[in-house]
């Protein structure tokens, strides 16, 4: 059973978000919240394996509710989806900065919706190679910090190779077809680098590794 959180200041639309959530078999809605901080305290309460949430509402951002999340070692398990209307917008990269999982249309369709849950629950990134590719032409070929970040030292050769390849938006499997390794090894070396640097998940893998000029947007790494 994933469990499910739904925090949007539009009842409309968390309404619509619930009823297709609950005809759907293996899914459970544990609660609804209509700002960023009402969202929070749902989540501390409920722990959700999954938390929708608008980016921009009153009182509290879904930015900062999402740094919130992720700063609570508590709420480690949590995935936060951040939902917007506007698509990939400078909004939606300071919340993958701040934690979240990936980012859905609120026009997703409903299929689409589902699917990515799913993707989400199971602990990866909602991050295509097409999106992660307009993130690196839109957001991240700035300038990078040129210090060294904490972590990145300490990466193996295998693990910075992996990690180049994820922030190329490479599934494991076509990881492990580059590197001529098993899939099971590939995981593994995501994983470890994941936990070097401090990242909880994919997601803020590849964003990690474009801001550290470790990638840069013509594909060249340090």
């Amino acid at each position: 059973m994933i469990r499910v959180a739904l925090v949007d200041d539009q009842a409309l639309m968390r309404a619509g978000f619930r009823a297709l959530l609950e005809a759907e078999e293996g899914v459970e809605v544990v609660g609804e919240a209509a700002d960023g901080e009402e969202g929070v305290a749902l989540i501390r309460e409920h722990i959700p394996d999954v938390a929708l949430v608008d980016v921009q509402m009153p009182v509290m951002t879904g930015i900062e509710a999402t740094r919130r999340i992720a700063a609570d070692p508590r709420l480690a398990a949590v995935r936060v989806v951040i939902l917007t209307n506007y698509g990939l917008d400078e909004y939606v990269f300071e919340a993958l900065r701040a934690g979240a999982s990936g980012f859905l249309l609120k026009d997703t369709e409903p299929a689409d919706l589902l699917q990515a849950i799913e993707v989400v629950a199971r602990g990866d990134a909602l991050l295509s190679p097409s999106v992660t590719r307009r993130l690196i032409g839109e957001f991240v070929a700035r300038p990078p910090d040129r210090s060294t970040p904490p972590g990145l030292e300490g990466l193996t050769r295998r693990e910075r190779e992996v990690t180049v390849l994820a922030a190329r938006g490479l599934t494991n499997e076509e990881i492990a077809a580059h590197m001529v390794i098993s899939p099971f090894t590939a995981k593994t070396h995501v994983s470890r680098a994941m936990t070097k640097l401090g990242a909880r998940d994919r997601a803020q893998l590849v964003v990690f590794a474009y801001e550290s000029g470790l990638v840069t947007a013509r594909g060249a790494e340090q």
